[in-house]
């Protein structure tokens, strides 16, 4: 019986330490992917808010301005849904820092209201490639939203 017995609790042993470093090893299947959100950053005088996953390159939107401008440059998949928004495909396209590739440049007045409603309520409409839809900002995101239209508009900071 023991001759049976050592060989099977051996076994499963091995099979127990096995598992184990295989579970340490790989990681979890149900992590979360990063949250996409608004951020705000300043790069000299400019300031840029942003739609994507925080210090990546992963946007879906961005907005650009410098104080005492009238309008954000708006980059990106996806741009406000707005009547006022300019496209600025009659002028040389640029290349995307993001994707290397020619940037799909517009422009929206910083009194747009869908901005305003951004700031004020936490909802921008949008449209892209995958149709028309709502991005949200929580509350401290609305604030950066305010920060950013404040720091454009002003011309005296």
């Amino acid at each position: 019986m023991f001759k049976f017995a050592i060989p099977a609790v051996a076994a499963l042993g091995l099979i127990a330490v096995a598992a184990q470093s295989r579970a340490t090893d790989s990681a979890p299947e149900t992590a979360a992917s990063p949250a996409m959100g608004w951020h705000l950053s300043h790069e000299g005088p400019m300031a840029k808010l942003a739609y994507g996953v925080a210090n990546s390159d992963q946007l879906a939107l961005m907005m650009t301005c410098e104080p005492g401008q009238a309008q954000a440059v708006v980059y990106g998949e996806m741009q406000p849904a707005s009547p006022r928004l300019i496209k600025a495909s009659t002028q040389a396209a640029a290349i995307d820092p993001l994707e290397g590739g020619l940037a799909d440049e517009a422009r929206i007045p910083l009194r747009a209201p869908v901005l305003q409603t951004l700031a004020r309520s936490g909802k921008l409409a949008v449209e892209g490639d995958a149709g028309h839809f709502e991005l949200t900002a929580d509350t401290e995101e609305q604030r950066l939203v305010e920060q950013f239209l404040a720091y454009c508009g002003n011309d005296t900071v």
